[in-house]
C-alpha cells in the first residue's frame, strides 16, 4: 500500500517527464530524455495499424542507440480521428498526422537524429514558413476545454505513475482525509454538474439521494459504461485513455454515499478500453487505492467490471443493473428509483462514465471553478462524437452554450465537397434532428429540448444536402426496433407500427393520413413506455415531421424523394448532352440495364435498372442524373 508520502514522491519522479508532453509546459527534460514520441492507441488508430507503428518506432530508436534519450509513449486518442494514425513529438509538439509504419524511419532519422521536422507529414494547419503552429491555435482544437479529456493523448494509460504525476488520486486523498461525505456531497452540488448520460439529472442530488438511504444492507456505486447509440464512442475513449480517473471518481462517490463496492457496466465490444479499465483497477489495488484502508483511514472500497453484451436497453440505469444481475436486461418500473432500491435490491449510485471523470477535477478545484464554465443552468463541459458528413470527424469537449454552428464549421471544418449543412443529430435513437435554420442555437441541455432535441450521451451525426430526412428517421427506428427489449407494448409494438408506416413512405406506398398517425402514435408512446429509451424513441421521428414536414409531403404527394435516397422513389437518366459515349457505365451496369454504342449517348433501361448507383459512380462526364 502506497501512503500519501510515496505517492507524492511518485509524482515529483514522474512530472517533468509528463509534463514535457504537453505545449504549455515550461518543465526542464526530464533526466536524460530528451523527447517523447506519443502514438495515439485509441480503437481508431489501433484499427490503423499504430501498435505497428510503435514497434516500429522502438526498433528505429534502438537501431540508431536513442533508447535513452527517446521514449516512446502509447496515448489514448487525441481527438482528431479523421488524420489518424497520429504521431506528436515533443518537446517540439510535431503533429504528424495519417502516419505510415513506412515513415517511421524517416521521422526517427530526419526529426529525431538531425532535428529536422519531416514537413510532409505535419498536419497542414500546423505548418507555417519558418515554426509550427500550436495545436491549440488550430481551428479543431482553439475553442476547446478539456477536463474530462484532460489527459487522453497525454498519459500512458496503462502506467499510473503517469496519471499520479498528473494529480491522479489528489482529489481521492483530499476527500478522504479533509472532508467529511456530506461536504464532498455538497460540492458536487453547488458544482452545478449534472449527469452526462443523457438525461441531465444534477448528479449532487443523485448523490444525496443515495446517501440518506439507510446502509443497514449495503450499498453500491455504478458506472454505465455500456454506450449503445450509433456513432458514439465518448465513454470508449475516455476508458481507454484516462481510465484512472473514473476509478478515483467512484471512489469518492463510494465515500460520499457510504458504499464499499463498485461495478462498471462496459459492453465486450470494446476490448481496448475492457484491457485498460482491468489494468488500471489492478494497479489501483497494488497501489492501495482501491481495497481495505485506502490511505490509511477506515474507508473500503473496490471493484468489478461486469461485461454487457451489446444490448442498447442496457444503458438505461435499471435494465443496466438486472443485466449486472445475471439476468436479461430488461427495465423496472421506477419509483422506487436505483437510489432506495437498485441493485440486488440494495441502495444504488450509478452515474456514467464522462460524468465521473469530472469528479475529480471539481473535488481540486472548487465547485465556483466549475460553475464559471458554461451556461445558467447547464454548467462545465459536454464531450462529442462528432461524425457523419463532416470534415474533421473526432472527439470533441467543448463548453456548455457553444453553438451548433461553431462546432460544425470551426471545430468540424465544415461540411466535405462544398456540399451544404443540411441537419445534426444530437442524442441517437433519443435525439431528434437540428435544421440549418437553427445551427446558432445554444448547445446545452434546455436548449436542446426546446427545439425537440436533447443532449444524449454525446453523439453528434451531421448530414448534408443529400441526406434524405425521412431516411434517418427510419434509420433510427430501425435500430430502436431492433433494440428494444420487447417488456412493455408501446415501445415493443408502437415502434414497429411507425417504422412500418416510415417503410411504406419511403416507397412511395404513404398518404397523408399517415403523417397524421404517426404524430399520434409518437404522443402515445411518449407517454406510455415503460423506460426513457421508450419513451425518447419517437423523437427523430418527430423532430423530422417538424422541420422537415416538406419532404415527408414529397414522398407521399409527389412520389419523390428530393435527396435521391430512397430507391423506389427515385429513377436514373443519362443526360444526351453529357455523355461522351465511353460505355463506362454499360461495363459497370451489373444487371445490363445501359445500352448505346460508342461515341453515341447511351440509355437506361428503367424496367431493368435496379438503381444500385454504380453508373453515377463511375461516369466521369456527370452525365447520369437521379430524378
Amino acid at each position: 500500500m502506497k501512503s500519501l508520502a510515496e505517492l507524492e514522491a511518485i509524482k515529483s519522479k514522474m512530472k517533468d517527464f509528463v509534463d514535457m508532453r504537453r505545449e504549455d509546459s515550461a518543465c526542464d527534460h526530464a533526466d536524460s530524455v530528451r523527447a517523447t514520441v506519443l502514438v495515439c492507441g485509441g480503437t481508431g488508430c489501433t484499427s490503423s495499424s499504430s501498435p505497428k507503428i510503435i514497434k516500429e518506432f522502438n526498433d528505429q530508436i534502438a537501431a540508431k542507440g536513442l533508447e535513452n534519450e527517446v521514449k516512446v509513449i502509447q496515448t489514448g486518442c487525441f481527438g482528431l480521428c479523421a488524420l489518424g494514425p497520429i504521431v506528436i513529438v515533443y518537446p517540439e509538439g510535431a503533429f504528424y498526422s495519417t502516419v505510415q509504419v513506412e515513415d517511421v524511419e524517416e521521422i526517427v532519422t530526419e526529426h529525431l537524429v538531425n532535428g529536422n521536422i519531416v514537413t510532409r507529414l505535419l498536419y497542414e494547419e500546423t505548418v507555417q514558413e519558418d515554426s509550427i503552429k500550436s495545436l491549440n491555435e488550430t481551428n479543431f482544437y482553439k475553442k476547446q476545454m478539456r477536463i474530462a479529456l484532460r489527459n487522453c493523448g497525454v498519459i500512458d494509460p496503462e502506467n499510473i505513475d503517469e496519471y499520479i504525476a498528473l494529480d491522479g488520486y489528489k482529489a481521492l486523498s483530499k476527500v478522504l482525509t479533509e472532508m467529511t461525505p456530506e461536504q464532498v456531497i455538497d460540492v458536487i452540488k453547488d458544482s452545478g454538474l449534472r449527469g452526462r448520460g443523457g438525461g441531465g439529472f444534477p448528479t449532487g442530488i443523485k448523490w444525496m439521494l443515495a446517501a440518506k438511504s439507510p446502509n443497514v444492507i449495503g450499498k453500491y456505486v455504478c458506472c454505465n459504461a455500456d454506450e449503445g447509440d450509433p456513432g458514439a464512442f465518448m465513454d470508449r475513449s475516455v476508458l481507454e485513455g484516462d481510465p484512472h480517473a473514473v476509478i478515483e471518481a467512484m471512489a469518492i462517490a463510494a465515500y460520499a454515499v457510504n458504499a464499499e463496492q463498485g461495478y462498471i457496466y462496459i459492453r465486450a465490444e470494446y476490448p481496448i478500453a475492457v484491457k485498460r479499465l482491468q489494468i488500471a483497477i489492478d494497479q489501483a489495488r497494488e497501489y492501495g487505492l482501491l481495497g481495505n484502508g485506502i490511505f490509511g483511514t477506515d474507508f473500503n472500497f473496490d471493484l468489478e467490471i461486469r461485461l454487457g453484451a451489446g444490448a442498447f436497453v442496457c444503458g438505461e440505469e435499471t435494465a443496466l443493473m438486472t443485466s449486472i444481475e445475471g439476468m436479461r436486461g430488461e427495465p423496472r418500473p421506477r419509483p422506487p428509483f436505483p437510489a432506495v432500491k437498485g441493485l440486488w435490491e440494495k441502495p444504488t449510485l450509478l452515474n456514467n462514465v464522462e460524468t465521473y471523470a469530472n469528479i475529480p477535477q471539481i473535488i481540486l478545484n472548487g465547485a465556483e471553478w466549475f460553475t464559471s464554465i458554461g451556461t445558467e443552468k447547464s454548467k462545465g463541459t459536454k464531450v462529442f462524437a462528432l461524425g457523419g458528413k463532416i470534415n474533421n470527424t473526432g472527439l470533441v469537449e467543448v463548453p456548455m452554450g457553444t453553438t451548433l454552428r461553431e462546432i460544425v464549421e470551426e471545430i468540424g471544418g465544415g461540411i466535405p465537397n462544398g456540399k451544404k449543412f443540411k441537419a445534426a443529430q444530437t442524442g441517437g435513437p433519443s435525439g431528434g434532428c437540428i435544421p440549418a435554420s437553427l445551427m446558432d442555437v445554444a448547445i446545452d441541455y434546455d436548449s436542446l429540448i426546446q427545439i425537440g432535441s436533447m443532449m444524449g450521451s454525446g453523439g453528434l451525426i451531421v448530414m448534408d444536402e443529400d441526406n434524405c430526412m425521412v431516411d434517418i428517421a427510419k434509420f433510427f427506428l430501425e435500430f430502436t426496433v431492433d433494440e428494444s427489449c420487447g417488456k412493455c407494448t408501446p415501445c415493443r409494438i408502437g415502434t414497429k407500427r411507425m417504422l412500418e408506416i416510415l417503410d411504406r413512405i419511403t416507397k412511395g406506398n404513404g398518404c397523408l393520413e399517415d403523417l397524421d398517425k404517426l404524430e399520434q402514435l409518437a404522443y402515445s408512446i411518449k407517454e406510455s413506455a415503460l423506460c426513457g429509451l421508450g419513451q425518447t424513441a419517437p423523437n427523430p421521428v418527430l423532430s423530422t415531421l417538424r422541420y422537415f414536414r416538406d419532404e415527408y409531403e414529397a414522398h407521399v404527394i409527389d412520389k419523390k424523394c428530393p435527396a435521391g435516397v430512397c430507391k423506389a422513389l427515385v429513377s436514373y437518366k443519362i443526360v444526351a448532352d453529357k455523355c461522351k459515349g465511353c460505355s463506362l457505365c454499360a461495363r459497370q451496369c451489373p444487371v445490363g440495364a445501359i445500352s448505346g454504342e460508342i461515341k453515341s449517348p447511351f440509355t437506361i433501361d428503367t424496367s431493368k435498372c435496379v438503381k444500385c448507383g454504380a453508373c453515377v459512380e463511375k461516369c466521369k462526364f456527370g452525365a447520369i442524373i437521379v430524378e
